[in-house]
């Protein structure tokens, strides 16, 4: 009988201890929210200023064991443009299980302490109500968030499959997973996300159904903050396939996309340096097998302080820029601001003496492979104003070396089948494609831009202190800018090697 009250007892005092926990974190999380919301506030304005919009949250109802709020995304008043328009609204609504020991985490067999678990759906409104049509009448985004007492969180997102038509247009989406971990400070986020397929349907000016589909997209990052306040670390997406169809028929296929990249801090703690690849396992155009490719893109010794500057001075003049509700009816003029901001910019960049390398740029098919490398070493602009273009050219650039290789026989194949898609057949396509390639050949020749050897257009270059050597030939940097017209001065005479043999005349497709 003791021991029974006993029993009693202990179950009674946790349950005491556990709803004045429960109250205890909701009275926390409330403060919390309003904190994350001004945060939230903050990183909008700071990484999407053109984005016009505002974060708040109402209808906020504590109870012991679990609250009710609705997170309202709105136009900011005081932008002069946004993405929603006045009066829209897009509304999370959000059921929070309170801690230490959240309903949601229990039914998940998860009994590590928390502050508290978030259970989000999209609320169906006027602004979101056609996304409810197109996933059945159901919430699009449903999010399960875990917050830890250290403000750290964890969440695992899911978006709702589609079949979606109206008229011509046909919308079809498999749905996708989103799994994020953020740690207590937003430094260190992981990111996750994976989809299976989707397919769009519509119809283009002609009357044609034009059909884009794709199957195994997935995602991934590792990124923390550097101490330049700059994320660094890793990112990847990989696409399994990708098709367009006209009429039912097969025009184009990618296989095997990948896109990675990741930025790391230099041994000295003052620099970093970023990767980037990319690589194409299939190209298919019409049936023509293109073949594949890939690309490494290195930027090393890349200042950090000049980078964080230049991020922050090029976010906050293009925010001021895309906001601007004349230059908004103006595509083009808003395109020639930006790369002007991106020019003016620049300099800061260049701060300390970045090097560009492109190592390898290739592309490959079954008859070889013909690759690109390339090094350029950039320096910060020592004259405000060069008088000549040899002095601009000089401003900027330290060094370059580069080398350029392509097979004839590879390059001969690539250009049949560029031959058969605009018509040629068989002999014919062969035909044309070699005179392309050989025309290609004798012309570099004669212009002391390439070499041919062992049926191999090549090509050397070399760069510094003013000095240029191509393809084992000395000149001045005046000299070589002159061969591409760029050079106020005369540049070298352009007379074909004695020995260049007679330039073939391409013959171009016309179909």
């Amino acid at each position: 009988m003791k021991k029974s009250l006993v029993a009693v007892g202990v179950i009674v005092a946790l349950g005491v201890v556990w709803s004045a926990g429960a109250w205890y974190t909701g009275k926390q999380l409330e403060q919390h929210i309003s904190q994350a919301v001004t945060e939230a506030n903050q990183q909008m304005q700071q990484l999407a200023p053109a984005a016009g919009l505002k974060l708040a949250y109402e209808n906020y109802h504590r109870g012991v064991f679990s609250s009710q709020l609705q997170l309202v995304i709105t136009p900011d008043p005081v932008a002069k443009n946004s993405w929603l328009k006045p009066g829209q609204s897009v509304v999370l609504d959000e059921n929070v299980d309170h801690g230490p020991f959240p309903f949601a985490q229990l039914k998940k067999a998860n009994l590590v302490p928390a502050m508290a678990s978030i259970h989000t759906q999209l609320h169906n409104n006027d602004t979101s109500k056609k996304l409810f049509e197109m996933s059945g009448g159901r919430s699009f985004l449903d999010a399960e968030t875990r917050v830890g007492y250290s403000d750290a969180n964890a969440s695992d997102i899911a978006l709702r499959p589609i079949n979606w038509a109206q008229g011509d247009n046909k919308l079809t989406f498999s749905g996708a997973t989103i799994s994020t971990h953020v740690d207590s400070d937003a430094d260190a986020v992981k990111v996750s996300g994976e989809t299976g397929s989707g397919q769009f349907t519509t119809k283009n000016e002609y009357g044609q159904q034009v059909q884009l589909a794709f199957s195994g997209l997935k995602s991934e990052g590792n990124t923390t903050v550097s101490k330049f306040k700059e994320r660094v670390g890793e990112q990847k997406i990989a696409l399994e396939k990708l098709t367009i169809a006209l009429e039912g028929k097969e025009i184009a296929l990618l296989k095997g996309l990948t896109i990675g990249g990741h930025t790391t801090p230099d041994s000295d703690g003052k620099h970093l340096n970023a990767q980037l690849d990319y690589t194409l396992d299939a190209l298919h155009l019409q049936n023509q097998n293109l073949g594949q490719g890939k690309m490494t893109l290195k930027v090393s010794h890349l200042d950090g302080d000049a980078l964080h500057q230049f991020t922050q001075r090029y976010n906050a003049q293009v925010g001021v820029l895309m906001a601007d509700p004349k230059l908004a009816e103006d595509p083009q003029a808003q395109q020639e601001k930006a790369m002007a901001i991106l020019r003016d910019n620049l300099p800061v960049l260049l701060k300390g003496n970045p090097v560009i390398t492109i190592e390898p740029l290739s592309w490959k098919n079954d008859k070889g492979e013909s690759a690109l490398n390339l090094t350029v070493g950039l320096k910060a602009p020592q004259q405000q104003q060069p008088q000549t273009p040899q002095d601009s050219f000089a401003n900027v650039v330290n060094t370059i070396d580069g080398k350029l290789s392509i097979p004839m026989p590879m390059a001969t194949e690539l250009m049949t089948s560029v031959a058969k898609l605009e018509g040629y057949q068989g002999d014919q396509a062969s035909k044309l494609a070699s005179q392309q390639v050989q025309g290609v050949a004798a012309m570099g020749q004669m212009f002391r831009l390439t070499t041919t050897e062992n049926e191999t257009i090549g090509s050397t270059l070399h760069y510094a202190d003013g000095n240029v050597t191509l393809n084992g030939q000395a000149m001045t940097l005046s000299d070589f800018l002159g061969m591409f017209g760029l050079n106020l001065a005369p540049g070298p005479q352009l007379a074909p090697e004695a020995n260049t043999p007679e330039t073939p005349t391409p013959v171009l497709p016309l179909r």
